[in-house]
């Protein structure tokens, strides 16, 4: 059994106000900051994720690369196959923000089960290069899509 955890956290959500009479303009979510020790290695590359409606992303494993998903906007499914060969999901949904993390080598898949697009803001320790042969494609043998 291999010692890499999947973690999930909950974000910080805060309210903001307008400058000239504090009425209430929008939120604020926190996703990273440096002090919170939530991610251990500093992120090298940061993007984002569109997902359209009833499509998938993966599965995949990243050999190197330790991941790290909020969905900003909509929902999906974050499909993740256990070392020990089981499936965990995880649903990510922008109205309750979460931070999920995927360690190295552990295969996972972002699923759009909605009718809308999704967007999932992306943190990698690791940034991502064209030659870098790192990703491997798997298949979740078993699996029910259901999409």
């Amino acid at each position: 059994m291999s010692d890499k955890k999947i973690s999930l956290w909950d974000l910080e959500k805060h309210e903001t106000k307008d400058t000239s009479d504090s009425h209430i303009n929008g939120e604020l979510i926190v996703v990273w900051r440096d002090w919170d020790n939530l991610i251990k290695d500093p992120p090298k590359m940061i993007y984002i994720n569109s997902i359209n409606p009833g499509e998938k992303k993966g599965p995949h494993i990243h050999k190197k690369r330790t991941t790290y998903f909020s969905c900003i906007r909509g929902k999906i499914l974050l499909v993740i196959q256990e070392t020990d060969g089981t499936f965990r999901e995880i649903t990510l949904d922008s109205k309750k923000p979460q931070l999920a993390c995927i360690p190295n080598g552990i295969a996972a898949a972002l699923v759009n089960t909605d009718n809308n697009s999704a967007d999932v803001l992306v943190l990698a320790d690791i940034a991502w290069r064209p030659d870098d042969n790192e990703m491997e494609n798997v298949s979740f043998e078993g699996y029910d899509w259901r999409i």
